[in-house]
């Protein structure tokens, strides 16, 4: 190995991916011979829709399918999420000007700060929050400032914190409800106060909302507020409403011109998705009501019950109102950390959750429990955790 080289300053502000880390020692004790119960990431374990899969298998099958595909992404798809936002959100979006395919909201994070943040400016990034939010803000030279949520306020932020800070350097203000990791569900009158703070700021929300469907009977965008366009963006993503993950399709909602530079940015740095699998998210986008009642609730519904013993075995607190495919549990005073009880059950009971320390400071005393299992899983765990809880 060559000692001269080294790799680029920016590498040292950011660790390696929790998961990535930690799925690695998970396949290494699987690979030992021990059973290990993955209740831990959020990647729905179902299938799309039947006419979602059709798609994708009839058109992959056209010659003329696989060749580049433009940035701003294909017409179908831009016109179903339009379709999309007006059926369950009751937004109306332009699919020419207004809205932007992804490949996954991850994605969109990278595009939208690279477009809206110079070196050294100030992102509001909630704690506790998504990982990805501090990381990429980092890496690009971004200042991160934290914002607090708490139990106490209901995981909303605290205007009143927010009012007192110093903010003129602020572009960006990252949220997300229903919000992961704890489930906490925005109302509009919250989406209300949110536009209006940013109005008076002179920042722009950006509001990541793919949980909306999961868990929850009552779909909610920040775009419903009269004139949130001109100082927000949206995102959503087929990865969890579609149990589409892998396929790595999302999308942006905003005003022609926040559209205009992401793409700018976008179309110097990728290309569009293979148009069969957007054809086939396109399709997905009219899924029926039905569907998504029974895959994004009834089943959630059965294991969400399964997730609460889990918690109420280890004396866990949690909110039964919360939302989405986790579920987020305060840890008894017995444990000295969370992620001291996590490597526990990991070790002792082989049921690998995550320690809520990942998602901030604030998420410190907390467990989450992921649902995207099915029912079989979710019961040997509980019954492995049972088992625990006795010998603890």
């Amino acid at each position: 190995m060559n000692n001269h080289i080294q790799p680029a300053d920016r590498l040292s502000l950011v660790s390696e991916y929790y998961f990535s880390r930690k799925l690695k020692e998970v396949a290494d004790m699987r690979a030992a011979g021990k059973d290990i119960v993955s209740l831990a990431i959020g990647s729905p374990d179902m299938p799309p829709s039947a006419q979602t899969i059709d798609t994708l298998r009839r058109e992959i099958m056209n010659p003329e399918a696989h060749g580049y595909v433009p940035t701003k992404g294909t017409q179908e798809l831009r016109t179903a999420f339009a379709h999309f936002y007006r059926k369950w959100f009751h937004v109306e979006l332009d699919p020419n000007s207004e809205i932007q395919p992804l490949i996954g909201s991850k994605e969109g994070i990278l595009h939208v700060t690279l477009a809206f943040v110079n070196p050294g400016d100030e992102v509001l990034i909630p704690d506790p929050g998504y990982p990805t939010y501090t990381a990429l803000s980092t890496l690009l030279g971004a200042k991160v400032v934290k914002y607090n949520l708490t139990e106490k306020n209901g995981w909303m932020p605290n205007f009143d914190e927010l009012e007192a800070m110093d903010l003129s350097r602020v572009k960006l203000m990252w949220t997300n409800y229903p919000h992961m990791p704890t489930g906490a569900k925005a109302s509009a009158a919250f989406y209300e106060r949110l536009v209006d703070f940013a109005r008076r700021k002179g920042l722009v929300i950006v509001n990541d909302n793919p949980y909306s469907f999961i868990y929850n009977k009552e779909q909610l965008s920040i775009l419903q507020v009269e004139g949130a366009k001109d100082c927000c963006i949206e995102f959503n993503s087929m990865s969890k409403s579609h149990n589409m993950p892998g396929w790595r399709v999302g999308m942006m909602a905003s005003n022609a011109e926040f559209i205009s530079w992401t793409l700018k940015v976008k179309s110097n740095i990728d290309n569009g998705t293979l148009r069969p699998l957007q054809l086939a998210a396109a399709k997905a986008l009219h899924n029926e009501e039905a569907w998504h009642h029974q895959y994004n609730y009834e089943v959630y519904a059965q294991r969400r019950k399964l997730a609460e013993r889990m918690m109420d075995t280890l004396h866990c607190t949690y909110d039964p109102q919360s939302a989405g495919m986790f579920l987020w549990g305060r840890i008894p005073e017995k444990y000295p950390t969370a992620e001291a009880l996590t490597e526990r059950l990991l070790h002792e009971a082989g049921v690998f959750v995550t320690p809520g320390f990942i998602f901030g400071r604030n998420g410190e005393r907390y467990i989450r429990i992921s649902l995207c299992a099915n029912e079989e899983a979710m019961n040997e765990a509980l019954r492995r955790i049972e088992n625990f809880a006795k010998n603890n």
